[in-house]
């Protein structure tokens, strides 16, 4: 596994991938078209060009409300540099604020400071936590979550002067993206899939204005699609290659360096059985989005596991608006009030959310689909599965929309939630909510409520959590893999610069924050000051055993909380990931 420079890794923060494209990104000259790909150019052709305008601090957002609250700017640019605005805070929040949390540890230099995938998995009488992204690989034996103990690690390691290993971002051959574990009855073993996508961070700058970048995304050095792994031990020396498939629906057989589409994205959709559902664009010319350095508008992609040494393809779904080679997509594309503002993403970021595998009753999917809307799919038969239902929402841009959807209370409450996240630091972006949906009927789903937007206690020294720095805002709840897959009445969302919060949902038309953790800034003697604005930014949950992890710029913090229970060690009776009664 290759590995990855300060430099590069920063690239990798959305928070700094967007002030590169700023200045003219990975290459090409600020402001000047350089476009030689044909999708590139029919896109530019295709749309207006209409972004938003960099909104003034004190004038257009801040401090600015009739009785002195935050006011978010209506629209902005994706950018890496957000000014201060009159009444932040001139320095790093060092207080810790909780309610109903308590911490148990925490462990420095886990993950890098920009992102992290979680998983778990019980094997040999133990609980192995695994973090990783692209760059790093981080394995633990959480067996005593109060007492973890490093048993793998593989990629740079960070400290304060940044990460000690290099990773070359444009010259990829291997590393894991997201990844899933399940349980195969057939093989008797945990089976881990990862998705291998095109990178999208430190490889190109502005696709109108980077040919040679948007060449180097064409011609990718590493897989575009997926890997299907048999687990005969905790750690990868022990893990065999059963499958490689590429996520090219037009050259299924093109090999590396010649696939089309945009790979796997994020972690996939799989139970353990028959389907497996994955973000993908079939080719590049799913090439309908704003987002200024990516080039695809991912759909979903529906594979057939029973074998998962031959999965084999089984449908490609999409929705109006993301083939540029379809009219009909193009003309419903320009409906769409973020056509030409070069910042919006379109398309979706993970796969559908289901809350039963598809083989055993999970018929309808769920799937955020960035600026094209939430939307409900008909999965009765996979063959023929198909779009069933959407909602829109007014445009929040920057930053992501409909990036994921929480199906934990679907089957309790006829719910589920979704919401976008934070692209750029210090509130420069409209603030993005999270959307309690009603599907009891999934052919015209409905937003049902917001959830409240957090406030700090009253013993900050801030107001606003916009004032403290950094980004702020929803990010995820934790997905499938979290063992219990979900707790009746709660849901817990990483929320960068507010820590986690914790949502009492047992009513989801009225949602209240029940508890959070907001932990201290950290100082420049753990990592650089340039990745603080990150916070916490993915939060994963055992709720077999009632142990938050939260995962944050410096470290992963090990939580409990009375909302779910005592906290467990040992490995529960039911084994992770579950295996057939």
């Amino acid at each position: 596994m290759p590995l990855r420079t300060s430099t590069a890794i920063l690239l990798c923060s959305a928070l700094y991938t967007s002030s590169a494209i700023a200045a003219g990104g990975e290459g090409g000259t600020p402001g000047v078209i350089d476009i030689k790909d044909p999708y590139v150019q029919k896109w530019f052709d295709a749309t207006p060009h209409n972004p938003p305008a960099e909104p003034e601090a004190g004038k257009d957002y801040g401090m600015i409300g009739e009785n002195g609250e935050f006011v978010a700017p209506t629209s902005s640019p994706l950018s890496g540099w957000a000014p201060d605005f009159p009444g932040q805070l001139d320095h790093w929040d060092q207080n810790t604020y909780a309610e109903n949390v308590e911490l148990l540890a925490f462990y420095p230099t886990v993950t890098s400071p920009w992102h992290a995938w979680a998983n778990v998995v019980d094997m040999d009488g133990r609980r192995f936590l695994y973090a990783h992204d692209r760059d790093y690989l981080r394995i633990l034996n959480v067996t005593d979550p109060a007492n973890a103990v490093e048993v793998y690690s593989e990629g740079g390691v960070w400290g304060p002067e940044g990460s000690d290993a290099d990773f070359d971002s444009k010259n990829v051959e291997n590393y894991f993206g997201g990844i899933t574990i399940a349980w195969h009855e057939g093989l008797q073993k945990n089976v881990l899939v990862a998705s291998y996508e095109v990178g999208r961070f430190g490889v190109m700058g502005r696709k109108s204005e980077d040919a040679a970048g948007v060449d180097l995304v064409r011609n990718y050095t590493s897989l575009k699609g997926f890997k299907v792994y048999a687990m005969n031990g905790p750690t990868p020396d022990d893990w065999e290659l059963i499958a490689t498939r590429t996520t090219d629906r037009k050259n299924p057989d093109a090999p590396i360096g010649e696939q089309e589409g945009s790979g796997s994205l994020d972690a996939p959709t799989w139970f353990g059985g028959q389907y497996m559902v994955l973000s993908a664009a079939p080719d590049d010319s799913y090439a309908l989005t704003e987002y200024p350095d990516y080039l695809h508008s991912p759909g979903f992609q529906i594979w057939d596991m029973s074998d998962p040494a031959n999965p084999t393809f089984v449908k490609q779904l999409s929705v109006p608006g993301q083939n540029i080679d379809n009219p009909d997509d193009v003309a419903a594309y320009l409906e769409n009030p973020r056509a030409g503002n070069r910042t919006s993403w379109m398309g979706s970021r993970n796969p559908l959310a289901v809350a039963a595998p598809i083989e055993d009753g999970g018929s309808v999917g769920f799937g955020g689909m960035g600026g094209l809307g939430f939307w409900t799919f008909d999965l009765t038969d996979p063959a023929n599965a198909k779009p069933l239902g959407n909602v829109q929402v007014p445009p929040s841009f920057a930053g992501t929309e409909f990036d994921n959807v929480d199906v934990s209370q679907y089957v309790r409450t006829g719910h589920v939630f979704s919401n976008g996240y934070p692209m750029n630091a210090n509130c420069f972006e409209p603030y993005k909510d999270i959307y309690s949906i009603d599907v009891q009927n999934p052919a015209e789903p409905k937003i049902a409520a917001v959830f409240p937007r957090p406030t700090p206690p009253e013993d900050a020294e801030f107001t606003d959590y916009c004032q403290r720095r950094g980004s702020f805002g929803p990010k995820r709840s934790g997905g499938i893999d979290q063992p219990g897959r979900g707790r009746d009445g709660l849901a817990i969302y990483a929320f960068y610069n507010a820590g986690i919060q914790i949502y009492d949902v047992q009513d989801p038309v009225n949602p209240t924050i029940a508890g959070y953790y907001v932990p201290s800034f950290p100082t420049t003697d753990e990592v650089p000051d340039w990745t603080f604005d990150n916070a916490v930014f993915a939060v994963f949950t055992e709720y077999d055993r009632n142990i938050i992890w939260a995962f944050a710029v410096n470290g992963v913090y090990a939580l409990s909380s009375p909302l779910l229970g005592e906290p467990m060690t040992g490995v529960p009776e039911a084994v992770w990931p579950p295996r057939a009664q």
